[in-house]
């Protein structure tokens, strides 16, 4: 008697050929538009299916998970944050869960240096200028920015991804400084040639750009709050493409208003994508929504890694990707 295929249910639209594979491997639900779920539809999935495979759009708390029917096994997440899931509630619950960890590592990288040059080199205004037409020719003072070449760039998180924006800042002729939990090993900062700062308020007072490359988790909420932004030099900029509950964004408005931080490259935001009205007319503030791993190959290698962790389970083992409260 043929096995029976495990009940998945998809909360956002993937990529084709990662619908197409789940749906030759599951019993899959997918979603038919782009939206996000509403509370209701979340709740009903997670009574009736074996595995759901959200999206970081997706909050999942607890109350939720206390809902899950008997059937739901696993949460599968398609991204590598897991900050809008209640892993102990879910492990509690005997659910377990998975994430895409290293996938999008170089393409968010990629999106943190395009920032740091968006905004030390002020493209955000020129893009304006010549959209709006009032460009009249080249001047000798016309929208100077900086040379990043010899600066110092502050990497706050020196993962996956900080060392991916590390790797291409150092090509760019940047001082690569960081301040991490844990120290890295002598050689990784001989690669580097990066100096490690065990102090956060040091580090911050001393560099021209601070790229935030660290997850949001209780003990990094507001980790750079108006004390800490403060303490950064007026003609530096901070870039952020991890997650916006890193930075206490109403004191960096506050800051970029008054001319006490020169500039801002952001990706996300504290309050997912209602934006600070502030931030949108401030000229050398460098805004993006949410696209540091929007590339084709990486989400299509995060659905795969999705594919791997469901087939995995289902075949009896432990999902490669699981995720531990204790690693949060």
């Amino acid at each position: 008697m043929p096995k029976q295929r495990l009940s998945v249910v998809v909360t956002r639209r993937l990529p084709e050929a990662v619908e197409t594979r789940l749906s030759e491997l599951f019993d899959v639900r997918l979603r038919d538009d782009d939206t996000p779920m509403s509370r209701e539809q979340l709740a009903e999935a997670m009574k009736d299916a074996d595995v759901l495979v959200p999206t970081l759009s997706d909050k999942i708390d607890a109350n939720l998970i206390a809902q899950s029917g008997e059937r739901l096994k696993l949460i599968a997440n398609y991204g590598a944050g897991v900050d809008h899931i209640d892993v102990a509630s879910a492990r509690q619950r005997g659910v377990l869960v998975s994430n895409t960890p290293g996938v999008s590592a170089d393409d968010t990288a990629d999106m943190a240096l395009a920032l740091i040059l968006g905004v030390t080199r002020r493209v955000g205004e020129g893009v304006q200028r010549m959209q709006s037409g009032e460009w009249d020719g080249w001047a000798p003072t016309a929208l100077l920015g900086g040379r990043v070449s010899g600066k110092r760039l502050g990497i706050l998180g020196m993962g996956r991804v900080g060392t991916a924006v590390a790797r291409r800042a150092q090509a760019c002729g940047m001082q690569i400084h960081y301040h991490n939990r844990r120290r890295l090993r002598p050689e990784i900062e001989q690669q580097y040639e990066a100096t490690y700062w065990e102090s956060l308020d040091q580090m911050l007072a001393r560099m021209d750009v601070v790229s935030v490359n660290c997850p949001h988790t209780p003990s990094t909420f507001h980790l750079l709050n108006a004390r800490r932004l403060k303490l950064m030099k007026p003609s530096s900029v901070i870039i952020n493409t991890s997650r916006g509950e890193v930075i206490d964004e109403n004191a960096m408005v506050r800051m970029l208003k008054a001319g006490e931080i020169a500039g801002a490259g952001l990706d996300v935001y504290e309050h997912g994508h209602e934006i600070h009205p502030d931030l949108r007319g401030h000229p050398n503030v460098v805004l993006m929504p949410h696209m540091g791993s929007a590339t084709v190959e990486g989400r299509i290698e995060m659905g795969e890694k999705v594919l791997i962790n469901i087939k995995t389970f289902d075949d009896g083992h432990r999902p490669p990707d699981l995720v531990v409260p204790a690693m949060l």
